[in-house]
């Protein structure tokens, strides 16, 4: 069972979310239970077009999966960029507090048959609506997951030694 998140991360009319804390937290969890699975994850990956992907992760066998973090209801009915997302994974997953009102991603707008729905907290997810998979083509799979481990090589370089970014060319 998971933990209610904070209230801050519950839409309450008259009362914004504290969203950068929820959407961390929510982050954390999806990221723990993703890692229980196999897939590892990072956070705001840049993807062809300029788009940024809150989570991608990848599984054993190089799937690649999206997760849209999603803390406020006008954030999740104001993002007409999300379909753009598609093109980059073989998943597509909508990550949202527990408590959050999950009823417009039942919309056909929000393409329930193929996006899935991941509930929650700052321990721990639970997905609630399975993401159908819809293969990439190979040459967008190996340019997606060439810069997502190079990515992820100079964030780990960065942390080791925070100056060598000036040394790349």
């Amino acid at each position: 069972m998971l933990d209610m998140p904070p209230d801050s991360c519950i839409d309450k009319p008259g009362s914004p979310p504290d969203a950068m804390m929820c959407a961390a937290d929510v982050a954390r969890g999806v990221i723990r239970m993703l890692l229980r699975h196999d897939l590892v994850a990072m956070t705001e990956v840049p993807l062809d077009g300029g788009r940024r992907a809150d989570l991608m992760a990848v599984d054993a066998r190089g799937q690649i999966v999206i997760v849209e973090i999603k803390v406020s209801r006008a954030d999740l009915l104001g993002d007409g960029k999300w379909p753009d997302y598609l093109a980059h994974c073989d998943r597509y997953f909508w990550a949202v507090p527990a408590g959050f009102d999950t009823a417009p991603l039942h919309g056909p707008v929000f393409l329930p048959e193929r996006t899935g729905i991941i509930v929650a907290d700052r321990y721990d997810a639970a997905i609630v609506r399975e993401a159908h998979t819809t293969p990439l083509p190979a040459h967008v799979r190996k340019r997606g997951t060439l810069a997502f481990a190079r990515r992820a090589a100079r964030r780990l370089i960065a942390q080791i030694d925070p100056d060598a970014d000036g040394l790349a060319f």
